[in-house]
């Protein structure tokens, strides 16, 4: 991975994904106010994850509409 990331192609694409931020996880840290999951358990982490995505997709559609995408 090493030899990878130090060649010219791979700083070049590396250097490209340092500057991509997911909305999705910006917007559920910044404006919800998640920043980790505090459940254990795989369902359970599963079933707090869902929630939160949920929340995410319900206030698009509450800012945006129903035809936001």
């Amino acid at each position: 991975m090493k030899r990878k990331i130090d060649s010219v192609k791979g700083r070049h694409i590396y250097s490209q994904l340092l500057d991509i931020v997911d909305p999705v996880f910006g917007h559920i840290i910044d404006v919800i106010g998640i920043k980790r999951i505090s459940l254990r358990t795989r369902r359970k982490v599963d079933g707090q994850w869902k929630l939160m995505m949920m929340l995410h997709n319900m206030l698009k559609i509450h800012r945006y509409g129903w035809g936001y995408s």
